[in-house]
C-alpha cells in the first residue's frame, strides 16, 4: 500500500469516527421534561442520574423525596426524574424525583410488575369485592378478596351458613382499614387510572419456585395434588403443588353446594383438575367434581324418551312446573306440555304435592334433568279409556280424576 492509499484509508477512518460520533450525539434536555435514567451515585446529599445527556444529571435537597417518602431505590436502579433545568453553570442537568409526581409512580408499578417485586400499601377502603388502597403519589389501588391473604378473611372451619357469610366476610375486610400490607401488582391500565394487586402472590412467595415449575408443565386437563387452604361463600382455594386456585361453588360436588364446609375443610388433601388458566398462571380455576363419578350417568341408564314416569310435583313457576322423579334426578313440565288447551296459569292445573304419570320428553345432560309432558300422557289416558269402555269398564287413573273437567275449558 502506497503512501497515498495510507492516507485515503486514514481519512475513511476518520469519517467513520466522525459519523458514530454524530449517531451518538448526548441529548438535548429542556425544564419540564420527565426522563427515565440509572443511578449513578446516592450520597446524603445528593443522587446522580445518567439520562443520557452531555454530563450525568444530579438531584439535590428536598427535590429528591416525593410526598416526603423514603427514598427506597440503589444504585444501578432505573428512575424517572423531572428536568428543572437544562444544564447548570457547572454543566449539570439539574433534576428532581419530587416534581414526577404520579409518572413517577407509574412507572414504579410498571418495573415491579415487570420484575415480580412486592410494594407496600394501606388499606383505605373496603366493600364487598376487595379492598381499595392507597399505593402512594396519588394513586390508588385495588386487592380483590381472591387475592387477600386468605387467614385474614376466611375462618378455618368455614362460615356457618351462607346466609351470615356475605356479612361476616364484609367485617373482616372492615377491620383490614388501616393496615399496611405487601402485595404484588398483576394488572396496570394507566388509561383507565386502574391498579391490581395481590397480597397472595406475596404471603405464598415460599412456594415461587414450586409454583413456577407446576406453572411450565401444568395445563387445561390436567390432575394435581392439593390442600384447603381457604373457605368462602363461593369456593374453595386451593394450593397444588405451589399453584393456587380456586374451586367454584358449582364445580366442588354433582350435588347442589350451597355451604363449601359441608363439604371440605380447610387442610383436606384433595385431587384437583385445572379447568382455567388466565393473565400467565396468576388466576387458577380448579375443578374437583370432574374427578368424581357423575351420578347422572347411571340415573338416566334406566330412563329412555317415550318412556311414562311417575313423579311428584315440587315447585310451580310461570312457565311450567317442576317434578321430582327419584333422589337426584328431576324434570320439567313446560307450561305446554300440561295441557292441549292453552293454559296460562300452571297452578289451575297442578299443585305442588301432586303426583303425575308423565312422559319423558327429552334428557338433558347438560341441564340435568328431563324433559316432561302430562298432556301425551292424558290423551293415552283417554284412549285407553276408550277402549276399557268397549270392554265394559270405565276406570280413570287416580293422578288424572278431576283433570276432565279442567281440560274442557278452553283456557285454563
Amino acid at each position: 500500500m502506497n503512501k497515498d492509499e495510507q492516507t485515503v484509508e486514514k481519512l475513511n477512518k476518520e469519517l467513520v469516527t466522525y459519523l458514530n460520533e454524530l449517531q451518538t450525539i448526548p441529548k438535548i434536555f429542556e425544564k419540564g421534561n420527565i426522563v427515565k435514567g440509572k443511578i449513578v451515585k446516592i450520597t446524603q446529599g445528593y443522587i446522580l442520574v445518567d439520562i443520557g445527556g452531555r454530563a450525568e444529571g444530579i438531584v439535590v435537597g428536598s427535590e429528591m423525596k416525593l410526598n416526603g417518602e423514603k427514598f427506597d431505590k440503589k444504585e444501578g436502579d432505573e428512575i424517572l426524574v423531572y428536568v428543572i433545568k437544562g444544564e447548570n453553570e457547572k454543566g449539570q442537568i439539574e433534576l428532581s424525583i419530587r416534581r414526577t409526581g404520579a409518572a413517577r409512580k407509574w412507572h414504579d408499578l410498571q418495573y415491579a410488575q415487570e420484575n415480580d417485586l412486592a410494594i407496600d400499601v394501606s388499606v383505605l377502603e373496603a366493600n364487598t369485592g376487595g379492598v381499595i388502597v392507597d399505593i402512594g403519589g396519588g394513586l390508588r389501588g385495588f386487592i380483590p378478596t381472591s387475592q387477600l391473604d386468605n387467614t385474614k378473611i376466611y375462618p378455618i372451619g368455614g362460615y356457618s351458613n351462607k346466609g351470615d357469610a356475605t356479612q361476616q366476610l364484609q367485617n373482616k375486610l372492615a377491620e383490614l382499614i388501616g393496615e399496611k400490607l405487601h402485595a404484588k401488582v398483576i394488572e396496570i391500565d394507566r388509561e383507565k387510572n386502574r391498579v391490581i394487586l395481590s397480597e397472595k402472590l406475596v404471603t405464598s412467595s415460599a412456594d415461587f419456585e414450586l409454583r413456577k415449575e407446576t406453572l411450565s408443565k401444568s395445563g387445561i386437563g390436567d390432575i394435581l395434588d392439593g390442600t384447603v387452604t381457604g373457605i368462602a361463600p363461593f369456593g374453595l382455594f386451593i394450593n397444588a403443588e405451589g399453584l393456587e386456585g380456586l374451586v367454584h361453588l358449582s364445580e366442588i360436588s354433582w350435588d347442589k353446594v350451597t355451604n363449601p364446609s359441608d363439604f371440605y375443610n380447610v387442610g383436606d388433601q384433595v385431587k384437583v383438575q385445572i379447568i382455567g388458566i388466565e393473565d400467565g398462571g396468576k388466576r387458577i380455576a380448579y375443578s374437583i367434581k370432574r374427578l368424581l363419578k357423575d351420578p347422572w350417568d347411571d340415573i338416566i341408564k334406566k330412563y329412555q324418551i317415550g318412556q311414562i314416569v311417575e313423579g311428584e310435583v315440587t315447585k310451580i313457576v310461570e312457565y311450567g312446573a317442576f317434578v321430582r322423579v327419584e333422589d337426584g334426578l328431576n324434570g320439567l313440565i313446560h307450561i305446554s306440555e300440561l295441557s292441549d288447551k292453552l293454559v296460562r296459569d300452571p297452578s289451575k292445573l297442578v299443585q305442588v304435592g301432586t303426583k303425575l304419570k308423565l312422559e319423558i320428553i327429552s334428557i338433558s345432560k347438560e341441564e340435568r334433568h328431563l324433559g316432561l309432558s302430562l298432556k301425551r300422557v292424558v290423551k293415552k289416558d283417554k284412549k285407553t279409556k276408550v277402549k276399557t269402555k268397549k270392554a265394559g269398564t270405565t276406570e280413570v287413573a287416580p293422578e288424572l280424576k278431576g283433570l276432565g273437567k279442567l281440560l274442557k275449558e278452553e283456557e285454563l
